[in-house]
């Protein structure tokens, strides 16, 4: 029996060495990959943490998100909603990662739906431009502003592709085609 007893040692201490390792790889992959990336209902989030903002607490709170103040920037939406820790980090962070202009109150209940009016003219041509690798597409309107790419950018960002595609090709004259080329290459 004693023969057997340092083999078995030897395989228990490995199990254990083992185990520990496969424990500490998926904690660095959850790292990797958890606290960078924005939940996948952070559009919903962003846009519900915007509402409990002031114009000037907006304002501010983006600032501190342009520095890259996040501790500040939790801090301020902490004391202003009156939520978590938790809370208001996650809500900053889908702030940080979908901005939402700021909308008053009044504004939000008679602001028709901005996909089922016709695309506004503008005296100037937006330019946004898209690349990855070698591949670069632009596109001009004067459809476009700052506003509306953003929600295009958004809605490719969160996987919904084709609605993205659909906007950007009303709000400009390119095809559908070429507007799921660009599109492709905003999805990153």
């Amino acid at each position: 029996m004693e023969p057997l007893v340092i083999p078995v040692l030897i395989l228990v201490a490995v199990a254990v060495a083992l185990a520990f390792a496969v424990r500490a790889w998926n904690r660095r992959q959850r790292t990797a990959v958890g606290p960078a990336q924005a939940p996948p209902d952070s559009v919903e989030l962003a846009r519900a943490a915007a509402t409990k903002l002031s114009e000037d607490e907006h304002r501010r709170l983006y600032a501190l998100i342009a520095q890259g103040q996040a501790m500040a920037a939790i801090k301020l939406y902490y004391e202003v909603s009156g939520l978590g820790l938790r809370a208001s980090r996650d809500a900053v962070a889908a702030l940080a990662a979908h901005p939402q202009p700021f909308h008053t109150p009044a504004a939000e209940a008679s602001e028709p739906d901005p996909d089922d009016e016709t695309p506004q003219r503008f005296p100037y041509r937006y330019r946004a431009i898209a690349s990855k690798g070698d591949v670069t597409r632009e596109v001009s309107s004067n459809m476009l502003n700052d506003e509306i790419y953003g929600r295009i950018r958004t809605l490719a960002k969160s996987g919904n592709t084709e609605a993205a595609a659909t906007a950007l090709s009303r709000h400009s004259d390119i095809t559908m085609k070429q507007a799921r080329e660009f599109i492709a290459l905003l999805d990153d």
